[in-house]
């Protein structure tokens, strides 16, 4: 056994081919073992074996700067860094990250949870090391996924203008998280379906001398010649005429032939563009037959491959897919717009459905809001599918694109809220704030999963602009589901439970948060009025205004950040109307960036618990009894 005496990268530069092949070996079956218990992104990892084993092999981790794309595939460098005997702990709460993480090791020299950074931020490393007079590597390596975001194009462009020493390693396996679409993914397919491609470039000048009577003129003043035949025979023509020489496509599951085309990347002047392909899900066979499952992965049998979930309700993304098609078989207009997630926002069904309204875009969210805009503003129904900590991405359009130009776009805003495991850059707590100071925008979300389906049907008969409805990464509360959808009237909130003195806002799953507290403060003789604020712009101003009459003394509950979101609209409205005598207590996700652990821990770091909602509760009643009044608000 070779694995055990790895615990950093220097010790496998004495090793042979043949024994690194065995490492590469004892690799997968460790992490197929650890990931059956703790779960994680698999066939991202056993895909890149060979390459990350081969990259520090020939290169010196932290000198030289690795710079792995979203980092989910990066389990192997961990453990080539000291960080194997911490798999125990991947993605569980103050344990390993499950990406790229700085303060856990000096080798990690970039985090994304994001794709198509790596480009960018491998641009930015090299021209540090030339400003600084250094000779390390930069080295980027990008998915053929990931190649599609906008942003990576942007990075190439600069890279081939700048002429830097630098590489980048496309891992081409054929999928993002889902399969990849576009002209892009078609053109590397055209390379990587003819394993006999030679590398032309630096042989035509010494072809062309070979033509008898005319070969040396041609090769001095024929460069329209020599043009057209690269084209011919160089594969990677494209990165070519960016800048960067391109080498490969070399087997990215044998050792020998990455090596061999590292150290032949190492006498380039220039960017380098490595082409490497590799099997995602490689040497675990459900794995290899469905590498789109088996891209994150909950814990399963070895044996069977069969994920060990427990049984529950189903999830808000399952509700939202069934309802889509509901709605989608009596309305043609609505067309479901994806950026690269069909699966994960639950839209598998409704493409298999309505194949011609089903748009996946690929890595592309700027786009796909900006496309979202024209298809509304042409009688379409856009519904754009998205996580909210990707949909970031697409501020400017939102702004610029959809809400100016006051467009019908209905979103679909998924993992609005703690997401667990996949950490603080995957957190969907951030969209409250960013949207709902947008003019043109409605913003809702759902106590349960039949106010979702309602919330639906109230989107789809908005015609006004665009609408949104955010829900969470969890799974619903088992409430049956009403037949007939009827549309929930715009900026109306609901008392779901009545109260006196005291009453808390809630949105979203802090709905039942607050009901449970407000249970728990009626064996104390409290009586707590819980307030469902599902929406979260236009607020319910009647309510708020009876709220303060009523010499209410509130709590805004919200899992969103607590700077900007619907606490602080409440504030700005109370602030607008010159109403300064009411106490407003603000709940919701600090100023800080929650990392990764179970959605139950999350919670319980930010107090967002029935236990912290019966203490602030506790508390703004000893304010009262102090005779501090109605001053401000505490938070």
């Amino acid at each position: 056994m070779l694995l055990p005496h790895i615990n950093q990268p220097e010790q496998i530069k004495s090793l042979s081919v043949e024994e690194l092949d065995l490492l590469a070996d004892e690799i997968r079956r460790f992490l197929i073992e650890k990931l059956s218990v703790t779960g994680g992104h698999l066939a991202s990892n056993l895909g890149v074996v060979e390459l990350t084993l081969a990259l520090h092999y020939c290169y010196d981790s932290p000198r030289d700067k690795f710079i792995f794309d979203v980092g989910h595939q990066a389990y192997v460098h961990k453990m080539l860094t000291g960080r194997m005997d911490q798999f125990d702990t991947l993605r569980k709460y103050k344990g390993l990250c499950g990406f790229v993480k700085r303060n856990e090791s000096e080798h990690d020299v970039w985090e994304a949870g994001h794709s198509s950074t790596s480009l960018s931020a491998a641009m930015g490393m090299a021209l540090a090391r030339d400003f600084k007079g250094e000779k390390n590597k930069v080295i980027a390596v990008i998915g053929d996924g990931a190649l599609t975001g906008g942003m990576a194009f942007e990075a190439l462009n600069h890279i081939g203008h700048e002429q830097k020493d630098l590489m980048v390693v496309l891992n081409d396996n054929e999928m993002s998280i889902a399969p990849n679409v576009g002209a892009m993914h078609n053109y590397l397919s055209k390379i990587r379906s003819d394993r006999h491609y030679l590398r032309a470039k630096d042989e035509l000048e010494m072809l062309l001398k070979k033509i008898p009577a005319i070969g040396s003129m041609l090769a001095k003043t024929g460069s329209r010649l020599k043009e057209s035949l690269k084209y011919m025979m160089v594969p990677g023509v494209l990165f070519e005429e960016l800048g960067l020489t391109y080498l490969g496509p070399v087997d990215g599951h044998d050792l020998q032939k990455l090596i061999e085309t590292f150290k032949q990347a190492d006498n380039v002047r220039g960017p380098v563009f490595v082409h490497v392909l590799t099997t995602k899900g490689k040497g675990y066979q459900p794995a290899e037959a469905d590498s789109h499952k088996w891209h994150g992965i909950s814990p399963y049998k070895i044996e069977s491959g069969k994920e060990l979930k427990s049984v529950g309700h189903p999830m808000y993304t399952d509700v939202f897919g069934k309802t889509l098609i509901e709605l989608g078989e009596k309305d043609p207009r609505i067309v479901a717009v994806t950026p690269a997630m069909p699966k994960g926002s639950g839209l598998i069904e409704f493409s298999e459905k309505f194949p011609s309204r089903m748009i996946d875009v690929g890595i592309a969210e700027q786009h796909a809001a900006t496309m979202c805009a024209a298809l509304a503003m042409e009688g379409m129904k856009p519904v754009f599918a998205v996580y909210s900590t990707f949909m970031q991405r697409a501020y400017d359009q939102i702004v610029h694109d959809i809400c100016r130009q006051n467009a019908n776009v209905m979103f679909a805003i998924d993992r609005a809220g703690f997401v667990g495991a996949d950490g603080e850059t995957h957190q969907g707590v951030f969209d409250v704030a960013f949207l709902r100071h947008i003019p043109n925008i409605v913003l809702m979300m759902p106590k349960d999963e039949n106010e979702l389906r309602h919330m639906m049907k109230t989107a789809l008969d908005y015609d006004d602009g665009p609408i949104a409805y955010r829900y969470p990464r969890i799974n619903g509360l088992g409430v049956p589901l009403d037949e007939k959808l009827v549309p929930i009237p715009i900026g109306t909130w609901e008392t779901v439970r009545e109260g006196e003195g005291y009453a808390v806002l809630a949105s979203g799953p802090m709905v039942q948060v607050a009901l449970e507290a407000a249970e728990q403060l009626k064996r104390e003789g409290i009586q707590l009025r819980v307030v469902n604020a599902r929406f979260l712009k236009p607020l319910d101003e009647d309510m708020l205004i009876e709220l303060a009459n009523s010499n209410t003394n509130m709590i805004v509950l919200e899992e969103a950040s607590e700077k900007g979101s619907l606490g602080s609209a409440v504030l700005e409205f109370y602030a607008s109307k010159h109403i300064f005598d009411t106490r407003v207590s603000l709940m919701g996700v600090p100023d800080r960036f929650i990392e990764h652990g179970s959605v139950k821990e999350q919670r319980q770091e930010t107090g967002l618990t029935v236990e912290g909602v019966c203490a602030e509760v506790k508390k703004l009643m000893a304010l009262h009894s102090f005779g501090m009044g109605k001053t401000g608000y505490t938070s």
